[in-house]
């Protein structure tokens, strides 16, 4: 047999000559006893005893048999070779066994150590991406914070001003402010022809209303083509310091009570504003330019504004009240439109101008 296996001759006859022995390596043995392991260092490396055979000559390679007949030294070495390459071949063989199998072990833990990893969270249902990378460690990916909402000084651009004349703002219809006055800071030139006249806008302290808002909307409604000015005789130039001709007061309900009857006017009845002709203020009160009125609805504040101003303004200049005659037509800017829009039984169209048509 080959492949490392012992090799017997076929037929029983006498080993041919030249099967022998090197003196003093081997020990002879007596018939019926089995041989002793050899001791000897071949060219493959330091001998490493086999398994035992059967040998039913009683003969064992490499040793003398019992006639004394020495058997040939090159096939024991033959022999020992071949044993000792098939040894190191399952040694070799062995040790890949083990180191393969745990490799598979390693890799059969990978999995779990994986999912520990990831967590039963981390993985959507259905998502069979594991089957791909159950060998390495997936990181925990970390929670994103969630964006910003934008301010809305940011997402929304500034109101315009038409804007912000439509608006109504809050205000305590009983208000009674400081009672102190302070001037728009500012100049702003007449453009028109015609008398020039100038006047201040003051605004009463701790209201809570927009002054620049208040001081663009007198000059550019007083400066219209349909105010006071339209006619080419007047043009307004407001001044924040010298001499006005009238100073335009935004102030709170209370406060414009108090300055109104200082020329004989009583203005709490309706919560109205007025000319306080005995002094230099032409009283606007803070609730009705917040707020407006009935009359002109939620809807038409920026009409009512410029209604407002011009009344008050038509006093200074020495208009005074003007009723509707026809049904259905605009009302007069010196009618008392914030009271009623019908008068004698006649009832108009709210109108904020001077000349309307113009």
């Amino acid at each position: 047999m080959r492949g490392g296996h012992p090799q017997h001759d076929e037929g029983a006859g006498p080993r041919p000559e030249g099967y022998g022995h090197r003196r003093g390596s081997h020990r002879a043995t007596a018939p019926g006893q089995d041989a002793p392991p050899t001791e000897q260092a071949g060219p493959q490396g330091p001998f490493i005893p086999g398994p035992r055979r059967e040998n039913p000559t009683g003969v064992d390679d490499g040793a003398e048999n019992g006639a004394g007949t020495p058997v040939d030294e090159t096939a024991g070495r033959t022999f020992k070779g071949r044993t000792l390459t098939g040894i190191a071949a399952a040694a070799v063989t062995t040790v890949l066994a083990v180191v393969v199998a745990g490799q598979v072990a390693d890799r059969g833990a990978a999995p779990s150590t994986a999912h520990a990893a990831d967590g039963p969270a981390e993985r959507a249902a259905g998502d069979d991406s594991a089957s791909r990378s159950d060998d390495r460690v997936t990181p925990t990916r970390p929670a994103t914070a969630a964006p910003a909402a934008p301010s809305a000084s940011a997402s929304a651009p500034a109101p315009t001003y038409e804007q912000l004349m439509t608006r109504q703002f809050p205000i305590d219809p009983k208000l009674t402010g400081s009672g102190e006055f302070e001037a728009v800071p500012g100049f702003q030139k007449a453009p028109g022809k015609g008398r020039l006249v100038r006047y201040r806008i003051d605004v009463e302290k701790g209201i809570g209303l927009d002054p620049v808002l208040f001081a663009s909307a007198v000059h550019k409604t007083l400066n219209d083509e349909r105010s006071w000015a339209g006619q080419g005789a007047m043009t307004f130039e407001r001044i924040s310091s010298g001499e006005p001709q009238f100073v335009i007061t935004l102030a709170s309900p209370g406060t414009t009570g108090e300055w109104c009857r200082k020329s004989g006017l009583d203005t709490t009845v309706d919560n109205v504003s007025c000319d306080s002709a005995s002094t230099e203020r032409v009283m606007i009160n803070a609730f009705r330019w917040a707020q407006g009125s009935e009359t002109f609805g939620p809807k038409a504040m920026y009409a009512y504004r410029q209604m407002l101003i011009n009344h008050e303004v038509g006093h200074r200049l020495g208009h005074g009240h003007v009723s509707c005659g026809t049904p259905g037509a605009l009302a007069p800017v010196m009618q008392q439109q914030t009271k009623s829009l019908r008068v004698d039984g006649i009832a108009c169209r709210p109108n904020p101008w001077v000349y309307p048509g113009s």
